[in-house]
């Protein structure tokens, strides 16, 4: 990871907006947008990974990131990353994955969702969920090449 004042401020914004959050597996939720951006090399996409799930499930909105140094290029691919329930999830991933920066943070995003160890157990529904983000990764990696 690098330290620049947007990195720092994704950070804070990251720690705060999840921080009494917990994922499938009971674990503090940060750990995972920390996980994604620890993947990252460059500052955009350090900070689009932290926060990539803050609009989604929190009450920031874009103008709350930019109003604490977050870059509109990272506000352009974080509200790429917003999957809204009435659009099909594979429609979602495909239109993300023609932005660069969006289709980076999601695929490091899905291969961590992918990692069975971060659950107690797996159940139906979890291995349902794992077998679309498998195929949502396969979108992802074909516009890579």
């Amino acid at each position: 990871m690098i330290y620049t004042p947007m990195t720092k401020a994704a950070l804070k914004i990251c720690f705060e907006a999840h921080k009494d959050q917990k994922d499938r597996g009971g674990l503090p939720y940060v750990f995972h947008p920390f996980h994604v951006a620890e993947q990252m090399k460059r500052e955009e996409s350090i900070c689009t990974a932290l926060l990539h799930d803050v609009l989604e499930d929190t009450d920031l909105t874009p103008s709350d990131l930019r109003k604490q140094g977050i870059s509109d290029e990272v506000i352009e691919a974080l509200i790429l990353l917003v999957h809204h329930k009435e659009e099909p999830y594979m429609e979602y991933v495909r239109k993300l994955s023609c932005h660069p920066l969006a289709r980076e943070v999601k695929t490091a995003d899905l291969q961590h969702n992918l990692d069975a160890s971060r659950l107690e157990q797996i159940t139906q529904k979890d291995q349902e969920r794992m077998d679309q983000y498998r195929k949502a990764l396969q979108i992802l990696q074909m516009k890579q090449t």
